[in-house]
C-alpha cells in the first residue's frame, strides 16, 4: 500500500459530478428553468428604460402616462425577477444539501468498505483531511456553487443574447471587449489544478505530522525525539505555506486582470454607441439599454470569476475525496471450508519497511482452546506478531495459517468468525450503550447484551447515552463486551486492559476467562499476572521467540521470563 492516498483524475471528477447531478436531475432541471425565467424577467427593466428614454425624446400628447406605464412594467418585472431568483436559489440550495450528503455518505461507505489490511496502512492525517476539510469544502461548494453558478451563467447568457438582438454591432463590440476575461480565465485554469492539489496535499501532510506526533507523544518524549518532530512539523508548515502562496499569486494576477477586462465592454459600447448615435444609426435608448445590459453583465461575470477561483480548490478536494475509489480492492478469495481452530506460525519473518525484519524465524503452534500469553519488553515484536495472527499483515516469508489456510487470505467475513484482535485503541460512538454493543451482533437480545456487560464487569442501563465523555476504562469495557458478543473462536488481546486500573483489569480478565472458556485466547500484556494464568507463555525478545512454556517451567528455567517475574516481584537476585 502506498504511503500516499490516490487522487482522482479530471475525467473521474467530471464523471462523479455528472453522477451527483444526475442523481437529482429533477432539481437541476427546475433550477435551470426557474433561473431562465428569472433571467428573462431581468431583461425587461433595461429594455423598458430604453423605451422610456426614446418616448421622452419623441414627445407627444401623453408622454407622462406612457412613461408611468413603462416604469410600472419595469417595477413588475423587477419584482418577478426577484421572486423567481429567490425560488431558484431555494431549489438549488436544497439540491446542494442532498448532494453534499451523498458525497459524504459515499466517502464514509468507501472508507468503511476498505479491508482492514488496507485501512490500517492508510496515512491517518491524509484520511482525516479528506473526510473533514476536503469533504466539507466539496459539500459547501455543492450547496452554493450549483445555484449561484447557474444563476450567473443564465443571467450572463441572456444579457449577451439581449445585446446582440438589440443591436448586433453593439453586441459584437461588447463580446470583443470580453476577450480579455477569456484570456485571464484560460491563463488561470492552465496553472490552477496542480497548485490547488498541492495546497490540499501539503495541508494533509501537515495534519498527518501533527496527528502522528500527538498520537506518539509518549514515545517521542521517552526517546527524546522532540527536536526531530518539531523539525518535521516546521517543514510541513513551510511546504503548506509555500503552496498557499503559490495559489495566492494566481489570484493576485487573475482578479486585477478580470476587473480591468470587465470594465472594457461598457467603455467600448459607450464609445461605439456614441459614434453610431452621432451618425443617426441608432437611437439613444438603444445605446443606454445596451450599456445597462453590459453593466449588469459585470455582476454575473464577477460571480463566475469568484467561483472559478473557489472551484479550483473544491475541484482538488473533490479529486481527493473521489480518489479513495482508486485504492485497489483485494482480490476475491474463496471461503475455506472446515478450517478448524488450530493456528500455526512457521518460520515467519516480517518487515514494515523491507529494510529490516522486526520478526525473525517465528515458529508457534496455538492449539484450540489454549490460553497463550505473549510477553516481552517494549519493542520486542509482540504487537507485530498479534497483527500477523489476526491477518492484518502477512509475513514476508514463512506462513501464518488457520487449519492450513493463510490467515491473511481469508475473506473478511470469515476471518472475523475465527479471529478478533482487540487493542488499546477503542472507539465509542455517541449513542446508547445498546447501540454501541449491537455493532458486534445486530440481532442480540437485551439479555445477551446485559450478559456481555456483566462478563466484563460493567453494569448499567442499556439506554444510557455514552460518548466522548466516557473514560478509558469504560470505553475498553465496551470494546471487550463487543468481543463477547462477536463470539469468535480466537481472541487476541493486545494489552486490551492496559488502561484499566489493576483491580478492574484483574476482574475483567477473570470474567473474560469464564466467558471465553473453550475458546482460544492470545493475550499480549505487560502485566505478568496475566501470563501467570495462561496455559503457556511465549517470550519475545528483539523480534525472536526465545522461550515457550508454562509459567512454572519458565520460572524454573531462570531465563528471560524468570528474570522478568522475579524483577516484577521485587526479588533483588533478579536485578
Amino acid at each position: 500500500m502506498s504511503s500516499q492516498l490516490p487522487v482522482a483524475g479530471p475525467a473521474e471528477v467530471r464523471a462523479a459530478a455528472i453522477r451527483d447531478l444526475s442523481a437529482d436531475r429533477r432539481a437541476v432541471v427546475a433550477v435551470v428553468i426557474v433561473n431562465g425565467l428569472a433571467s428573462a424577467a431581468g431583461l425587461a427593466a433595461p429594455w423598458l428604460l430604453g423605451r422610456i428614454i426614446d418616448t421622452i425624446r419623441a414627445g407627444g400628447g401623453d408622454v407622462l402616462g406612457a412613461v408611468d406605464r413603462l416604469a410600472f412594467g419595469a417595477l413588475v418585472f423587477t419584482v418577478v425577477q426577484t421572486v423567481l431568483a429567490w425560488w431558484a436559489l431555494k431549489i438549488g440550495y436544497r439540491f446542494g444539501e442532498r448532494t453534499a450528503a451523498r458525497v459524504r455518505e459515499r466517502f464514509l461507505s468507501r472508507t468503511l468498505a476498505l479491508p482492514p489490511r488496507a485501512a490500517d496502512h492508510l496515512p491517518a492525517g491524509d484520511l482525516i483531511a479528506r473526510g473533514s476539510t476536503d469533504a466539507s469544502l466539496v459539500a459547501s461548494t455543492l450547496r452554493s456553487a450549483v445555484p449561484e453558478v447557474l444563476v450567473a451563467l443564465m443571467h450572463a447568457l441572456f444579457l449577451i443574447v439581449a445585446v446582440l438582438v438589440l443591436d448586433f454591432r453593439l453586441g459584437l463590440c461588447g463580446l470583443v471587449c470580453l476577450l480579455g476575461v477569456g484570456a485571464a480565465v484560460r491563463w488561470y485554469l492552465r496553472r490552477a489544478r496542480p497548485v490547488y492539489l498541492a495546497v490540499a496535499a501539503t495541508g494533509a501532510d501537515l495534519a498527518d505530522a501533527v496527528v502522528s506526533t500527538a498520537k506518539g507523544a509518549r514515545t517521542v518524549e521517552l526517546l527524546g525525539l522532540e527536536r526531530r518532530r518539531v523539525e518535521v512539523t516546521e517543514s510541513a508548515v513551510m511546504r503548506a505555506r509555500t503552496a498557499r502562496l503559490d495559489a495566492l499569486w494566481l489570484r493576485t494576477v487573475l482578479f486585477p486582470w478580470v476587473d480591468v477586462s470587465l470594465a472594457l465592454p461598457v467603455v467600448g459600447v459607450l464609445l461605439v454607441g456614441g459614434a453610431l448615435y452621432a451618425g443617426d444609426l441608432v437611437s439613444l435608448g438603444v445605446v443606454v439599454t445596451a450599456t445597462v445590459y453590459l453593466r449588469q453583465l459585470v455582476g454575473p461575470l464577477d460571480t463566475l470569476m469568484l467561483w472559478i477561483e473557489q472551484l479550483q480548490g473544491a475541484g482538488a478536494s473533490y479529486a481527493r475525496v473521489e480518489g479513495l475509489a482508486d485504492i485497489p480492492e483485494p482480490q476475491p478469495t474463496v471461503p475455506a471450508q472446515n478450517l478448524g481452530d488450530r493456528i500455526q506460525v512457521r518460520d515467519a519473518h516480517f518487515s514494515y519497511t523491507g529494510a529490516r525484519d522486526v520478526l525473525r524465524g517465528i515458529d508457534l503452534l496455538v492449539q484450540p482452546g489454549e490460553r497463550l500469553a505473549i510477553v516481552g519488553t517494549s519493542g520486542a515484536g509482540k504487537s507485530t506478531l498479534a497483527r500477523l495472527l489476526a491477518g492484518l499483515d502477512r509475513p514476508r516469508t514463512g506462513s501464518v495459517t488457520i487449519g492450513g489456510t493463510p490467515v491473511a487470505e481469508l475473506p473478511p467475513e470469515q476471518l472475523r468468525e475465527h479471529v478478533v484482535l482487540i487493542t488499546q485503541d477503542h472507539h465509542v460512538f455517541h449513542d446508547s450503550v445498546r447501540d454501541n454493543l449491537l455493532i458486534a451482533k445486530p440481532d442480540a437480545t437485551d439479555k445477551e447484551l446485559y450478559a456481555a456487560l456483566e462478563a466484563v464487569g460493567r453494569r448499567g442501563d442499556l439506554d444510557t447515552e455514552v460518548g466522548t465523555d466516557l473514560d478509558d476504562a469504560g470505553a475498553q469495557q465496551l470494546s471487550l463486551a463487543r468481543v463477547v458478543l462477536a463470539d469468535p473462536h480466537t481472541v487476541i488481546l493486545d494489552e486490551a486492559t492496559a488502561l484499566l486500573d489493576p483491580k478492574t483489569a484483574r476482574r475483567t480478565e477473570q470474567s473474560l476467562a469464564g466467558v471465553l472458556r473453550g475458546r482460544t485466547v492470545i493475550a499480549i500484556a505487560h502485566r505478568l499476572q496475566t501470563a501467570h494464568d495462561a496455559d503457556r507463555i511465549a517470550v519475545m525478545e528483539a523480534g525472536e521467540l526465545v522461550e515457550l512454556g508454562t509459567h512454572g517451567e519458565l520460572v524454573s528455567a531462570g531465563g528471560v521470563y524468570g528474570q522478568l517475574w522475579r524483577a516484577w516481584h521485587g526479588d533483588p537476585a533478579a536485578r
